[in-house]
C-alpha cells in the first residue's frame, strides 16, 4: 500500500534564475515559470503557485499534495550567510575545526588553504568531561564548566552546536549540557525563539551525526547549528505564506538522500537539505526511466552553468557520504552527484599554454552568452551551438517576450520575441577573437572544438560515476534533461558506447516533477567501531529497531505504508574506509553477519579490484531507511498531431556534425506523438530544450513522452 494524494499535485523547484512549478492533475501536466527572488525565495515560490493555479484552472481546495526543493541552505553555505553560531565541544578539542582532515585537496600544492572554520575560535568553548571509545566515562561532566561556558557566550549567538568526543556511542553528556545551557539561557533546544524567551537554538551531533570522524561529525553539527535559524525563518515564511492562500497539505521538503519530510524536520535539521534540487532531479530521472523498465541508467543535468551526472542503480540513486558543498565535507547520506563547471553559458578561452578550455566560469543569465544580445562579449557554448546550427537563437525568447529558459538551460529574458533579433555577427566575432584566431583556427573550427571540449569534460565526469565506480557504461541508459543536456547526450553516449538515451518530455523542469515522485523518507544512524566477529547479533538488532520506532513517528504514518531498509557500513581492520552492506529483512543472526561480511567481499572487489577474505572485519556504522512510500502521479500519453514525424517538420537548417555541414530536418517537439519516429540528423525543438539527434541515431517517442534515441539498425 502506498500514500495515495488525489487531486493537485505540486512540485516547486527553486532555481538560481527561474522558480519551476509543475502541477499534475487528472494525469494532465501544465509547468509554468517564474523569475525566483534570491532576497526572498518564498515570494518566487508563492509567485510561481499564482501563476501555476491561473495556468492550469485549479482551486486551491483542490492541492492534496506540495513538495518543494530549496537552495536556502547551499546558498547560505556558499555564501557564508549563516546564523552567528557557538561551539561547544571536549576540553581539548577545541581546535578540532580548524585542523580539518590531514590530506589537502592538492597534495602537491604547498600554498593551499584549509577553508575557514565555520565557527571562529572565539566562539568555540570547552566543557570537562571525556568517554572512551565505547562510551564508558572516563571524566564525568562537570557541570559548572557548562554553567561558565552559558555565561561567557556573546550576545550576538543565535544558535549553538553541541559535539563531544564518542558522543556516537553515549549521548548522555551531550543531553546533559544541552538540559544545563536551556535552563541557563531559556530556550527550547530545538526551534528558533518558538519559546519567545531566547533566540538560541541547539543542535547535538548525536542527533545531527551519531558516526564517527571527529572533523566531519564537528563541522556537520556545527553547520546544521548555522543554518538552523535560517531554515527556520525561510520555511516558517513559506508555510505562512502558503496556509493564507487557503493550501491545506502539508509542506513536504527534499532532502539530499532523495526523499522528502516534513516542514517541521527541515527546519531542525536543514543540513540535509544542501543538495535538494539536484536530488530531485535524479529521481524524477529515475522516475521517468523506470516506467520504462529501466533500473539501471546514468543521469546527467546540464543547465546553464554546470552539469551535475549521478547513477542509479536497479532503480535507486546511488547514495553517498561523501557529499562536499563549497569547501566543506559534508558528511550526511546524499544522492552521489558528481558536479562539473560545464553548461551552456560556460565560457571558451585559450589558456597561457595555447590550449583550449571550456568553463568553469560562466556568462550567467546577464549578461549571457553573446547570442543573447545582451552584452555578452565572451564565446559560451550557446554561441558554438548557435553556430554549428543546433539551435535556433530567436527561440530564447518566449511569445510573450518575457523570462523563458533557453534551448540551452542558460535563462534568457527580454525582447519581442520574434525571430531575427540575434546578431550573428557579434557571435561570430566573439568565437574568431577569443579562440578561433589565437588557435589558428576557422570559426566554424572553432565552434565545434568548443563543443569537443565541452563534451570531454561531460565524458570525464560519467566516467567517474561509472567506470570509475567499477560499473560498464555499455550496461546503462543514459537520462538527459535541463535546457542543455539533450543537445549533448546523444554525442556523449556515443563516445562511450551508452546504447540508449532517454529525453524526458519535462526535460527543463525534471527536478520540479521529481519532487512529486520522492517518497518520505527519515535515516537514522549510529557507529559502533569494534570487530564484527566480538559483536552480538542482538545490539544490532536493538539499534535498528530503535532506529525503526524514531522513523514511524516522525512519518507518523501506519505500519502498512512504510517500508524499511537496514545496512551495515563495513571495513577490513586498520583500513580508514567503508562500504556499505544491504541486511535483508527479519531479525539480525549470527548468519546475517556472516552473509554481510561474504556481501562485503564482493563490494569491495567490484569498487577497488580485489578483496582479502582471510582479513579480519570491522562494524563501523548501524543504518536504517525508513520510508513512506508515495504514490507517483499518473502522467497522460503524449499528444501531437498524428504519427507520422513528417507533420511536426518546422523547417531544415544547415547543422556542422563531425565538420561537414548536413541539411538538417528541425522538428516541433509539441508536436510529435506517441510512436513518432525520427531519424538523424535531426534538430527535435522543445519549449524548454532542444534535442540534437546525430546522424546513424533515431529517435522514438514513447507512449510517456520521452524521447528516445538509439543507433540506428
Amino acid at each position: 500500500m502506498t500514500e495515495s494524494s488525489p487531486g493537485v499535485r505540486i512540485g516547486v523547484d527553486v532555481g538560481g534564475t527561474f522558480t519551476d512549478v509543475v502541477a499534475v492533475r487528472d494525469g494532465e501536466l501544465t509547468v509554468t515559470k517564474t523569475p525566483s527572488t534570491p532576497a526572498s525565495p518564498d515570494e518566487g515560490v508563492v509567485d510561481g503557485l499564482e501563476l501555476s493555479r491561473d495556468a492550469a484552472g485549479y482551486a486551491v481546495a483542490d492541492v492534496a499534495d506540495l513538495a518543494h526543493g530549496t537552495t536556502v541552505a547551499t546558498n547560505a553555505v556558499l555564501e557564508r550567510d549563516w546564523a552567528d553560531v557557538a561551539l561547544v565541544t571536549t576540553e581539548g578539542f577545541r581546535d578540532a575545526l580548524a585542523i580539518g582532515r590531514q590530506d589537502r585537496p592538492d597534495i602537491y600544492d604547498y600554498t593551499v588553504s584549509k577553508p575557514e572554520p565555520v565557527v571562529p575560535r572565539r566562539r568555540r568553548f570547552e566543557v570537562t568531561e571525556r568517554l572512551d571509545e565505547r562510551g564508558e566515562v572516563r571524566t564525568a561532566l562537570d557541570e559548572a564548566s557548562v554553567r561558565a561556558v552559558a555565561d561567557e557566550l556573546p550576545a550576538e549567538i543565535e544558535s549553538i552546536a553541541v559535539s563531544l568526543l564518542f558522543a556516537f556511542e553515549n549521548d548522555a553528556h551531550e543531553r546533559r549540557v544541552a538540559e544545563i545551557l536551556e535552563d541557563e539561557l531559556g530556550g527550547d533546544g530545538d526551534t528558533v525563539d518558538e519559546s519567545g524567551d531566547s533566540p538560541v537554538s541547539l543542535s547535538l551531533s548525536s542527533d545531527v551525526r551519531p558516526e564517527i570522524r571527529e572533523y566531519e561529525r564537528t563541522l556537520v553539527t556545527a553547520l546544521n547549528a548555522a543554518l538552523k535559524p535560517v531554515m527556520d525563518a525561510y520555511v516558517g515564511r513559506l508555510e505562512e505564506a502558503v496556509a493564507d492562500r487557503g493550501i491545506e497539505p502539508a509542506l513536504r521538503i527534499m532532502q539530499s538522500n532523495g526523499g522528502t519530510i516534513g516542514a517541521d524536520r527541515a527546519r531542525t535539521r536543514p543540513v540535509n537539505t544542501l543538495l535538494s534540487g539536484p536530488a530531485a532531479g535524479v529521481r524524477g530521472a529515475a522516475h521517468v526511466a523506470g516506467l520504462r523498465g529501466e533500473g539501471d541508467v546514468i543521469t546527467m543535468d546540464m543547465g546553464g552553468t554546470s552539469c551535475d551526472v549521478s547513477l542509479v542503480r536497479d532503480g535507486d540513486p546511488t547514495v553517498t557520504t561523501g557529499l562536499e558543498i563549497g569547501e566543506y565535507p559534508v558528511a550526511v547520506p546524499s544522492i552521489d552527484v558528481h558536479t562539473i563547471g560545464a553548461g551552456g553559458g560556460s565560457i571558451a578561452w585559450v589558456d597561457d599554454g595555447g590550449a583550449l578550455r571550456v568553463g568553469p566560469r560562466s556568462a550567467g543569465a546577464k549578461p549571457g552568452p553573446v547570442c543573447y544580445g545582451r552584452g555578452g562579449t565572451q564565446p559560451t557554448v550557446t554561441d558554438a551551438q548557435v553556430l554549428c546550427g543546433r539551435l535556433d537563437p530567436s527561440r530564447f525568447l518566449d511569445e510573450a517576450g518575457g523570462p523563458s529558459e533557453s534551448a540551452n538551460g542558460a535563462e534568457a529574458s527580454g525582447g519581442d520575441g520574434e525571430r531575427g533579433g540575434i546578431d550573428r555577427d557579434a557571435v561570430e566575432d566573439a568565437v574568431a577573437e577569443h579562440v578561433a584566431e589565437p588557435l589558428g583556427l576557422s570559426v566554424a573550427e572553432a565552434a565545434e572544438g568548443i563543443l569537443d571540449v565541452a563534451n570531454a569534460s561531460m565524458e570525464r565526469a560519467l566516467r567517474v560515476v561509472s567506470v570509475e565506480a567499477g560499473h560498464d557504461p555499455r550496461d546503462f541508459g543514459l537520462v538527459a534533461y535541463g535546457g542543455a543536456g539533450p543537445a549533448h547526450a546523444a554525442a556523449l553516449a556515443e563516445s562511450l558506447s551508452i546504447p540508449r538515451v532517454l529525453v524526458p518530455r519535462t526535460a527543463g523542469v525534471l527536478s520540479a516533477l521529481g519532487l512529486l515522485v520522492s517518497d518520505r523518507l527519515v535515516e537514522r544512524s549510529a557507529s559502533m567501531v569494534r570487530p564484527l566477529a566480538a559483536v552480538d547479533p542482538g545490539a544490532i538488532e536493538t539499534a535498528l529497531a530503535g532506529f525503526e520506532d524514531e522513523g514511524r513517528a516522525q512519518l507518523g504514518t501506519t505500519t502498512d505504508t512504510v517500508l524499511v531498509e537496514r545496512s551495515v557500513d563495513l571495513r577490513y581492520a586498520g583500513q580508514s574506509f567503508d562500504l556499505a552492506v544491504d541486511l535483508p529483512e527479519g531479525p539480525v543472526t549470527d548468519e546475517t553477519l556472516t552473509d554481510a561480511v561474504e556481501a562485503f567481499h564482493a563490494a569491495h572487489e567490484r569498487r577497488y579490484g580485489h578483496a582479502s577474505p582471510d582479513e579480519p572485519v570491522e562494524l563501523v556504522t548501524v543504518r536504517a531507511r525508513v520510508r513512506a512510500v508515495v504514490e507517483p502521479p499518473t502522467l497522460s500519453a503524449a499528444e501531437g498531431t498524428g504519427a507520422d514525424a513528417d507533420e511536426a517538420i518546422r523547417g531544415t537548417r544547415s547543422v556542422v556534425f563531425d565538420g561537414t555541414n548536413r541539411e538538417t530536418p528541425v522538428y516541433d517537439r509539441p508536436a510529435l506523438s506517441v510512436g513518432s519516429d525520427v531519424t538523424g540528423p535531426a534538430i527535435v525543438e522543445g519549449p524548454e530544450s532542444t534535442v540534437v539527434v546525430r546522424p546513424g541515431w533515431r529517435a522514438t517517442v514513447d507512449e510517456y513522452g520521452t524521447i528516445v534515441m538509439e543507433v540506428a539498425t
